[in-house]
């Protein structure tokens, strides 16, 4: 905390003396900020801007998947609506079958014919209504024609490459192989690529990322850390790669569990710290943010706060939850120090966002369904510029969930159809994807709120900036529900030809898309006073912003 506050007593130092001298325009400015192109982060992988797909609720079956024979607008039965918009925020990965869901799916279901495929009992059955749990529906009882092909099928036509997480709870690790086999294996070498042929595909699919199973210390098998790394050993010790470079992204702590984290490494590494990466490329991150509604209920579901009833402080609770996802990065970044001495291994953060109570959902069968509002916007833009800020570490991230579920960036029903305020941040920060990342120093006055009889603050402007050749990226958000930030940014080591800018803020925080209305939010161009070495903009309260700087 001591370091924290030194760091940020540092950086508004620096911005007096950047912009001291600079009379009348820098009086007027309430905050400031400097983007130092000569000082590198790191390189932004595209996989950070990544999506989850679960068979939970409506996200497979009405979301992506509407059937070959649908009605509705299809591509080898998968929904073109949202293939079209995927491609247009330049997906670059999408994670399934889960989440919990993952480990206790059989592969094998979801391939072959699929009037022989059988149905399952859906992992999700008993979180619906007992009314609901006898209803012979997709998302009760799976008919497994959406399986491994559709999924990649799906990618492929996105844009975007699979990222498959396995089961380790229930499966064995050579069912692991053997699904490995199926995917990549070169035409008519094995039995598996003869029937990944028949079922329409004759060429290998070369998935290269492997979740070796999920949340591995609850629903995927209430292993203990140590128990865990012997069973990350056992799955892929060699599996076969048919050239492909494999990816394994090993089960992670929940949010900021350090204790999994060392304890995992600890078994792998045989407890020496080491320059081998002993068969890991990521470890998986969970962190979700909710707030407890003021009720007297502490329910797992009821007692969150809901997606559009909520008020100044609410906002700033789960500004506070969503903000903690920094510490975590940082604190298992340095538990992994402890052992991997290179650094190789990268942390993947593959299920976050905020999460609210049920009700807003727009179809009962809609499993964990919520209203995605301006305040999921900001939550979510303030989650993508942390990774950018520490795109050394972080090597992907999965947005929870795609369509229909929890921070969707879509929503449908049917032949009904509309993005979210999450998809238009989606859209604006992809021009980050493959930049590098710069460190940015913002100075700002903090939002201030009272929380129960006593006063509390958040920070204020917040976000991330990036350099393609002579394309400067900067993206911020201004959490404060009431007040503009005006600010001088400062563009250090280069001189600035231009800028635009675009924002997503609306005059009511809870504005939401619907399939009546699904521009009520919009993103909206800004315009940017511009100097050859700084640039002024406001702003808006509660709001996502993006500017564009072209350099001389």
């Amino acid at each position: 905390m001591e370091r924290r506050n030194f760091l940020k007593a540092a950086a508004s130092t620096a911005a007096a003396l950047v912009f001291g001298r600079r009379g009348a325009l820098a009086q007027q400015a309430d905050s400031h900020i400097e983007i130092l192109v000569d000082e590198p982060i790191g390189t932004i992988a595209p996989e950070i801007y990544g999506h989850f797909t679960e068979h939970l609720g409506s996200v497979i079956y009405d979301g992506i998947y509407v059937g070959e024979g649908s009605k509705i607008a299809n591509q080898h039965g998968l929904r073109s609506a949202l293939i079209e918009k995927m491609r247009a925020i330049k997906a670059p990965v999408v994670r399934w079958p889960g989440g919990c869901f993952a480990d206790s799916y059989d592969w094998r279901d979801g391939v072959g014919p699929k009037a022989k495929r059988p149905r399952r009992t859906n992992f999700w059955t008993d979180a619906f209504p007992a009314a609901q749990q006898k209803l012979n529906i997709p998302q009760v009882f799976d008919p497994n024609t959406f399986g491994t092909d559709d999924f990649v099928r799906f990618c492929k036509l996105s844009g975007a490459e699979p990222y498959i997480a396995a089961n380790l709870r229930s499966l064995s690790p050579l069912d692991f192989d053997h699904w490995v086999e199926y995917c990549n294996s070169p035409r008519g070498t094995t039995t598996l690529a003869e029937t990944r042929e028949a079922d329409g595909t004759p060429d290998p699919y070369n998935v290269r990322y492997w979740g070796v199973g999920n949340e591995s210390w609850g629903c995927g098998g209430n292993f203990d850390p140590e128990d865990y790394a012997n069973e990350f050993k056992r799955y892929t010790t060699w599996v076969p790669s048919y050239g492909v470079p494999l990816r394994f992204v090993a089960s992670g702590p929940n949010s900021d569990e350090q204790a999994w984290t060392r304890g995992f490494f600890n078994k792998l590494f045989r407890g020496q710290p080491s320059h081998d990466m002993h068969g890991v490329w990521g470890l998986s991150i969970h962190h979700y943010a909710w707030n407890l509604s003021r009720g007297k209920t502490q329910d797992w579901d009821a007692g969150k706060g809901d997606a559009l009833k909520f008020d100044p402080i609410d906002w700033y609770e789960l500004c506070r939850e969503t903000e903690r996802i920094e510490g975590v990065i940082l604190d298992h970044w340095t538990a992994l120090g402890q052992f991997d001495l290179d650094h190789k291994i990268k942390l993947v953060v593959d299920e976050y966002g905020p999460w609210y109570r049920p009700g807003t959902e727009n179809a009962p069968e809609q499993l964990l369904g919520q209203q995605i509002t301006v305040r999921d916007a900001v939550m979510t833009a303030l989650s993508l510029d942390t990774f950018n800020r520490h795109a050394d570490k972080v090597g992907m991230a999965a947005c929870a969930q795609l369509v229909n579920c929890l921070n969707s960036l879509f929503l449908s029903y049917g032949d009904k159809f509309a993005t979210t305020p999450v998809f238009n941040v989606f859209e604006m920060y992809a021009a980050h994807q493959g930049g590098t990342a710069l460190r940015t120093e913002f100075s700002s006055p903090e939002a201030r709120y009272d929380r129960d009889g006593k006063p509390a603050s958040f920070a204020g402007l917040k976000g991330s900036a990036s350099l393609k050749g002579k394309t400067l990226v900067l993206t911020a958000t201004n959490p404060d529900v009431s007040q503009p930030r005006e600010a001088q940014i400062a563009v250090r080591g280069a001189k600035v030809a231009s800028a635009k800018a675009w924002v997503v803020a609306e005059s009511d925080t809870h504005a939401h898309n619907t399939f009546e209305h699904p521009d009520a939010v919009k993103t909206r161009a800004a315009e940017v006073a511009v100097r050859p070495d700084s640039l002024t903009f406001t702003f808006p309260p509660a709001s996502v912003t993006k500017i564009v700087v072209e350099l001389s």
